[in-house]
């Protein structure tokens, strides 16, 4: 039965009532007062419905009251401190609500009876109070998901009753104390994970025998694993990941033979995974060794664990072959291997594992073909093999996989046709990855009606012929790479409808004609990432076009850690989008990784004509502006002074004339300037930004004066100094350069600017700049 609509006020007649249990429906709105008349209540129960409002003070003058849970509504506002008064309670559950502020301090004073306080998943702030360590009978306490600061207080080992102790995911600071674990000997679980804790791990942790689960994930733990943890003969779950840990892992901990968790990934652990390692361990479900420093081989006594499901072996220095032992973990679903030595071909072996979900060798050293048995793994929902030397074809069996996910075959020596059924798989499809192989012929044309592809990458292959228009039916495209290929096609203006869509590179094709998405509804609203350089496109650059780009106008948000831009979020999993090559000044760059404020606007190297936008002054988030090597004409527009997070600009080799803008001094973070090769006169901006280029900023600007370069400007600097005849020379002879085609790239001027620039620091200062002003608003 699932009750609805609201309390009957008349309830509150029932003044004799003891026990009152309404838990597990949809009842909401606000509790009436009429309630408050239950005086004599004993049990109150009203958890998982969809109560709002605050939680009334009058529940604290129910005398008799033994258990109040208030649990999975929506409450709002304080804990009340009229609580403090129901001295008989033993239950306070107030989780999953939307709870906040400190916790009164004398709250449980009173409280001497409680044994159960659940205050878990809401947004308490402070720290805890000391009135807590007052109710001696608690076995269960649960503060996790909230915002509670400060230390862990040693008095929390008054506590020895405490079977069930959670504190994960606040923010809790300083070391554990030690002496907490002398008394709290009947302590079951302990979960401290996501919170701000270091130190070292007290070793007297070995005093809570009967301790099953153990999880200090996430944290600033640091030291080694103290030995005494293997005295923990209950334990069945494991947590260390993502800590500062360092030293060899004790062996103690594998003789534990009741685990089924164990967590070590992400620390600094070091040494061999020795051969009989895993001996002891016939109960293992889930392995995690991710990012350590262990060597070796994959020991073939973890083939005895049978019944392991998750195997995290990533980001190591493991070596050999794949053993073929393998084909004893039946039940293995995840298998996640890469950023290793491992060599040789996948084994045939393999396809005995039946119940594989995800199947991970990236970057190792793997040689051969795909296997065909791959597509009879029915259960596979990703398969990354991405930085092999794999060979071949992609096999025809893989379009037998109805529930993939992602195809992750990038930067392998891949060759043939992509096959057509990859279109039909798009409505399981999120990501699909085959960058940089051999790949040729057209790109599949018939993408699912019902489309879930959010991330395609096919860029540096040699594809030809015109990008599928079923590609507008994946609704969720948010990343779209089809770089340095042949593809031959009119810009895919009807890609403007995917309002997902925040990153297009169709750069270094032959995609020819305008670009212009006038006659779209959407029009690129949530772009934040444009490239579309080394192509034929021509044309006047749209005005409409840039004030249609929102994402980039409306700016980023400026409080918070920085996030990159995720790929897909699969079975609690997250996946980073790879990283863009970005030109600037002449070299290419690589970003690995994408931050989500990260903006930039690519269309060099093609014939756009005409002037440069006024609009674009109005994208004030843009980080990067490239629009060199065109045949753009006019002055540079003084609105782009406008461009206040601008980092890179580049505008060279074109023909534009006039005056360089003072009000281009206003970008405070412009790194690169590059107006080269142009028919700009006057003086160059003085002061803060412009006191930082060079003279290559500026080459082939004979009318330009003023620092840096040696011609100074007349008195006023409103007139440069008489020219120099053989500067007319080169002016003219200049000239002729450049009309031999726009969009020409000079390689002596590029030569010249690579010698000349080094090391790419400024380049990579951009990247670090943006991103440490980001973090520090």
């Amino acid at each position: 039965m699932n009750l609805t609509g609201t309390i009957n006020p008349y309830l509150g007649n029932l003044s004799f009532l003891a026990r009152l249990d309404i838990s597990n429906n949809s009842f909401h709105g606000a509790l009436p007062l009429e309630l408050a008349h239950l005086h004599r209540l004993k049990y109150l129960n009203f958890g998982n419905n969809r109560f709002s409002g605050e939680i009334p003070p009058w529940f604290g003058y129910f005398a008799e009251l033994r258990v109040l849970y208030l649990y999975g509504n929506n409450f709002t506002g304080g804990i009340p401190s009229s609580l403090g008064n129901l001295s008989k309670l033993q239950g306070l559950a107030l989780s999953g609500n939307s709870l906040k502020g400190h916790l009164p301090s004398r709250i449980f004073d009173n409280l001497s009876k409680l044994q159960v306080l659940d205050l878990a998943e809401n947004q308490i702030s402070g720290s805890i109070p000391n009135s807590l360590y007052k109710c001696k009978e608690l076995w269960y306490l649960s503060m996790c998901n909230n915002s509670l600061e400060g230390s862990m207080p040693k008095e929390i080992g008054n506590l020895s009753m405490l079977k069930y102790l959670y504190l994960g995911y606040n923010n809790l600071k300083g070391h554990i104390p030690s002496g907490i674990f002398d008394n709290l000997t009947k302590l079951l679980e302990l979960d401290l994970q996501q919170n701000q804790i270091s130190g070292k791990i007290p070793s007297n942790i070995s005093r809570c025998k009967e301790l099953r689960y153990l999880s200090l994930n996430n944290n600033y733990l640091e030291g080694s694993i103290p030995m005494e943890i293997g005295n923990l003969t209950m334990l069945e779950f494991l947590g260390l990941c993502h800590n500062n840990l360092s030293g060899s892992v004790p062996s103690s901990i594998f003789n534990i033979s009741s685990l089924q968790q164990i967590g070590l990934g992400f620390n600094t652990l070091f040494g061999y995974l020795t051969s009989n390692m895993f001996d002891y361990l016939p109960r293992l479900v889930y392995l995690d060794l991710t990012e350590c420093q262990f060597s070796g081989r994959i020991p073939k006594s973890l083939f005895k664990c049978k019944e392991l499901e998750y195997l995290f072996l990533s980001g190591n220095h493991l070596e050999g072959t794949v053993p073929l032992e393998i084909t004893n973990l039946t039940s293995l679903k995840y298998f996640l291997t890469p950023d290793n030595n491992f060599s040789g071909q996948i084994p045939p072996i393999i396809r005995n594992l039946t119940s594989l979900e995800i199947i991970n060798l990236s970057d190792n050293h793997l040689t051969g073909e795909i296997p065909s048995f791959i597509g009879n793994l029915t259960s596979l929902k990703w398969i990354a093999l991405s930085h092999n030397n794999l060979t071949g074809q992609i096999p025809s069996s893989i379009c037998n996989l109805g529930s993939l996910t992602a195809l992750c075959l990038n930067q392998n020596s891949l060759e043939g046709k992509i096959p057509e059924c990859i279109g039909n798989l798009s409505s399981s499809l999120l990501v699909i990855n085959l960058e940089e192989n051999n790949f040729h012929g057209t790109l599949p044309e018939n993408f699912s009606e019902t489309c879930t592809l959010q991330s395609f990458r096919i860029n540096n292959n040699r594809v030809e012929g015109p990008l599928p228009r079923s590609l507008s039916n994946c609704k969720g495209l948010n990343f779209l790479d089809v770089g340095n290929n042949y593809l031959n096609d009119t810009f895919p203006n009807w890609l403007g409808n995917l309002d997902q869509l925040q990153v297009l590179s169709l750069r270094s094709n032959r995609f020819y004609g305008k670009v212009d998405s006038s006659n779209v509804t959407a029009s690129f609203i949530r772009l934040r990432v444009i490239d579309l350089s080394h192509n034929n496109f021509n044309g006047h650059l749209s005005t409409k076009f840039f004030e249609n780009l929102h994402a980039i106008k409306e700016g980023y948000e400026k409080i918070g850690k920085p996030k990159y831009m995720i790929e897909f979020a699969n079975d609690g999993i997250w996946y980073y989008i790879p990283g863009l090559s970005f030109a600037t000044k002449g070299l290419e760059m690589e970003f690995h990784s994408i931050l989500t404020f990260w903006t930039a606007i690519d269309l060099s190297n093609n014939q756009f004509l005409g002037e440069i936008p006024k609009a674009l002054g109005e994208l004030h988030s843009l980080v990067g502006l490239n629009l060199s090597h065109n045949c753009l004409t006019g002055s540079i527009p003084s609105s782009l002074g406008d461009l206040s997070e601008l980092e890179s600009l580049d505008l060279s080799s074109n023909k534009l004339r006039g005056r360089i803008p003072m009000e281009l001094n206003n970008m405070g973070f412009l790194e690169v300037l590059n107006l080269s090769y142009n028919d700009l006169k006057g003086p160059i901006p003085q002061g803060k930004q412009f006191d930082t280029f060079t003279n290559d900023s500026y080459i082939g600007n004979l009318g330009l004066c003023g620092l840096p370069l040696s011609k100074s400007c007349d008195n006023d600097e409103e007139t440069p100094t008489e020219a120099d005849p053989d500067d007319d020379g080169l002016n003219w002879k200049f000239s002729i350069l450049m009309g031999y085609g726009c969009g020409l790239v000079l390689g002596l001027s590029m030569g010249y600017m690579v010698f000349t620039t080094g090391r790419p620091w400024w380049f990579i200062r951009i990247f670090e700049r943006v991103r440490q002003r980001f973090v520090k608003r």
